[in-house]
């Protein structure tokens, strides 16, 4: 036994002494990161000085760890892609990069990872990109603490700040991303966790999702972004504690969800958005203690969305809380708040006496003619709005809360 722990100790200073740490600067033995690199062997670290190193096409193809000290500058010059990773087990960390090339067959990105496993991305500043992360058919891998700031003025003409394709397991969290065309996006990427990201000020979407299956959303920030959050054609998305703000525009809204099945959406707040949730195709979502406040629509229900569950949201001074455009429902809304709720409470059980009907018929009527919103606030709405309550004949008949609480929840 103590010969094999002999044995083993000197296996690991062999390869501790095998590593080595390859140092560029200006007047170093190596003056720039693609020559360090081809010097290097695998698992090596290179520390990059502060500086400004006009490189790109850094092509990194052997596992690495390259430590920027002060954030050296790599400026791309315009050229194309910056650095490109290929091979397993790197690290890329505290690099400042600039000035990416763009290309609309390229899609040049800052940095670029494909088909690469067990690497992590960390501490960069990115500013005036095409595409900032490009993650490509790679899998194992960590976005963490980035910033990427982009000059995006409109779509065609620009690139994401963070996007994944055809890859798994992908960690991406705490980073920072405004001004691109979208902030996170995602296709055919399965098991990934995003969380306590900040998108916002982004053209399109803040989060653009496309079929992308078991993914996890939590603690975000989006706000202000063009035309919101899309979520599409995926199934068991997990979307927790968010904040969907001040997506306000004739075609925004704070999330789209468009063909998503077997999903749960707790925690969120929705605050400030022309629309709260727009819903389209979306079928076994568990929507529950959520905020939705002062929406112009909370909840917009199109066609073919069935065996939903709105259980314990909060609806706070929402222009219409629920907008629907179908005579069937066999979706649940129960226990929530409606702060626009009128009815008794006699038992003093905090339930409501009397069932809340979310749908007014004036939201109908704006869904089939949106000119008619201007009559918003006037009396005549009020009227058509009670005589709808009392005796519905455009709106579903069993769409209501048979137990509305009479205040508002706190989890």
């Amino acid at each position: 036994m103590k010969k094999i722990l002999v044995f083993l100790s000197v296996i690991l200073m062999a390869n501790v002494t095998i590593a080595q740490k390859i140092v560029v600067c200006e007047t170093c033995s190596f003056s720039s990161l693609k020559k360090a690199i081809s010097q290097t062997k695998d698992y090596d670290t290179i520390i990059v000085k502060k500086g400004t190193y006009k490189e790109h096409n850094i092509i990194v193809d052997k596992p690495l760890t390259i430590i920027g000290e002060n954030y050296p500058v790599i400026d791309g010059e315009l050229k194309g892609e910056i650095i490109t990773v290929t091979s397993d087990n790197v690290t890329v960390d505290g690099l400042f990069i600039i000035n990416v090339g763009t290309s609309y067959t390229e899609d040049y990105a800052a940095i670029r990872v494909r088909r690469s496993k067990n690497f992590v991305i960390q501490n960069l500043v990115l500013e005036k990109l095409f595409f900032g992360i490009y993650i490509e058919k790679s899998s194992n891998g960590k976005v963490f603490h980035n910033k990427i700031i982009g000059d995006a003025v409109e779509e065609y003409n620009s690139g994401n700040g963070i996007q994944l394709w055809y890859s798994k397991n992908i960690q991406i969290e705490h980073n920072f991303v405004q001004h691109v065309r979208d902030g996170i996006y995602l296709e055919f990427s399965d098991d990934c966790l995003i969380k306590n990201n900040v998108s916002t000020l982004n053209v399109r979407y803040g989060l653009h999702f496309m079929f992308s299956n078991d993914d996890t959303y939590q603690d975000n920030t989006f706000e202000n972004n063009g035309a919101g959050v899309a979520v599409m054609f995926s199934k068991r998305i997990k979307m927790y504690n968010n904040i969907f703000k001040e997506n306000w525009g004739t075609a925004s809204y704070g999330m789209l969800l468009k063909e998503i099945n077997d999903a749960e959406i707790e925690g969120n707040i929705f605050e400030n958005n022309t629309i709260g949730i727009n819903i389209e195709g979306s079928n076994r979502i568990n929507y529950k203690h959520n905020t939705f406040s002062n929406n112009g629509w909370a909840i917009k229900v199109k066609g073919a969305c069935y065996t939903n569950k709105f259980i314990e949201n909060n609806f706070l001074y929402n222009s219409f809380d629920i907008a629907y455009n179908s005579h069937v429902n066999d979706n649940e809304f129960d226990r929530n708040y409606w702060s626009n709720y009128t009815g008794y409470d006699l038992d003093k059980n905090g339930i409501g006496d009397i069932p809340y009907r979310p749908v007014k018929l004036f939201s109908y009527i704006v869904n089939r003619t949106p000119e008619t919103i201007i009559l918003l606030r006037s009396l005549f709405i009020d009227i058509i709005d009670f005589s709808e309550k009392v005796s519905p004949v455009f709106t579903p008949d069993n769409l209501l809360d048979n137990n509305p609480v009479t205040k508002k929840i706190i989890w």
